[in-house]
């Protein structure tokens, strides 16, 4: 089992050569632009419920892995399941996650050694599949190149960022007494069966030195 750790450790540290590893987005001017008819035809081109295969760099402190994680999620009921396995087909972790938390089904012993790091995952993920579209309260302003939503939520801000050509979502973020608590940022949007799913994403827990880079593999619905 640690000759495999070993092996995946080795193929990160290839794949994390560069540090955005996707093309990023083309930003144009939004002067004539209506932000709500924006987050109208953003909302109208998300599915509700799929399925995705994808490559998965984890970062936590000084540990990094890289996983293969297939993804069920379901927007509606706000729930998630998500396992992840080595390039060798060696299982490393199982869990759920939903409003009431998350529920770790598996977890390989090396990674019960990094802390709760299966509760971090779960919530994490939830961040970046759930919430994508803003409030309606939620305060606009309008830049030369992007659309800016901001809404109070509990004891923090959230900032959801709308740029580019097709004017999708590029980036999440959620403050905490002014300070930037964790941004998730989207990349290279892919279009299939009338839908459209970001093709990368980056997740960054400023909070706890921890972030995950997905790269979209297969969709399955």
């Amino acid at each position: 089992m640690r000759g495999y750790l070993t092996g995946v450790i080795c193929l990160m540290l290839v794949a994390g050569c560069s540090s955005i590893p996707f093309e990023k987005t083309s930003f144009v001017s939004m002067s004539g632009v209506d932000p709500l008819a924006v987050v109208e035809k953003y909302k109208g081109s998300l599915p509700e419920q799929f399925q995705v295969l994808n490559a998965i760099l984890f970062k936590y402190g000084w540990n990094k892995f890289t996983a293969l994680g297939y993804v069920d999620v379901n927007i509606p009921a706000k729930s998630l399941t998500v396992a992840g396995m080595n390039p060798m087909g060696v299982k490393l972790f199982e869990l759920s996650a939903n409003e009431n938390g998350v529920d770790t089904h598996f977890m390989l012993k090396e990674l019960e050694r990094q802390g709760d790091i299966s509760r971090r995952i779960g919530e994490d993920m939830r961040r970046v599949y759930f919430d994508v579209i803003p409030a309606p309260e939620a305060e606009i302003k309008k830049k030369k190149d992007r659309l800016l939503f901001r809404q109070v939520s509990g004891n923090g801000v959230f900032v959801h960022v709308f740029a580019g050509a097709d004017g999708h979502l590029v980036e999440k973020e959620h403050y905490r007494d002014n300070t930037l608590h964790w941004r998730v940022s989207y990349y290279n949007y892919r279009r299939e069966g009338g839908r459209i799913y970001p093709g990368g994403i980056i997740f960054n827990n400023y909070t706890h030195g921890y972030s995950f880079t997905v790269t979209l593999k297969e969709i399955h619905n």
